[in-house]
């Protein structure tokens, strides 16, 4: 395995395991690559009880505009609620201060339940 898909391995299971805690559920997983249809990184994170997709991304340069738009396609692919990228935040390895970055329609989506 190269140094980039280490180091992404390493801060998506990181975060998976930051998760587990906070929610006290082993449900939240790692995904397995789903190719053409992949259905983001971090797999078992709801809320109104449908589905998230979140993307994690540990780049040394930002792209959140293409990141955010390859976390909606795996939104459309999982048929979830709302999609979020978590990045890398420089500076520390702390999961809970790390980045999240979403469009306003997932924020409302998350807050009420309702993809409008």
């Amino acid at each position: 395995m190269n140094r980039n898909k280490q180091k992404g391995t390493r801060f998506e299971s990181d975060i998976v395991g930051w998760l587990q805690w906070r929610f006290g559920t082993r449900d939240i997983e790692r995904r397995a690559l789903n190719g053409a249809r992949d259905t983001g990184d971090i797999a078992g994170l709801k809320a109104h009880g449908q589905r998230l997709v979140i993307e994690a991304k540990n780049h040394s340069r930002h792209e959140i505009a293409r990141w955010v738009d390859e976390a909606e396609v795996e939104r459309g692919n999982d048929d979830a609620l709302a999609a979020a990228v978590v990045f890398k935040r420089r500076g520390t390895t702390d999961p809970a201060h790390q980045y999240v970055v979403m469009t306003v329609r997932d924020l409302a989506a998350l807050i009420d339940g309702d993809r409008k």
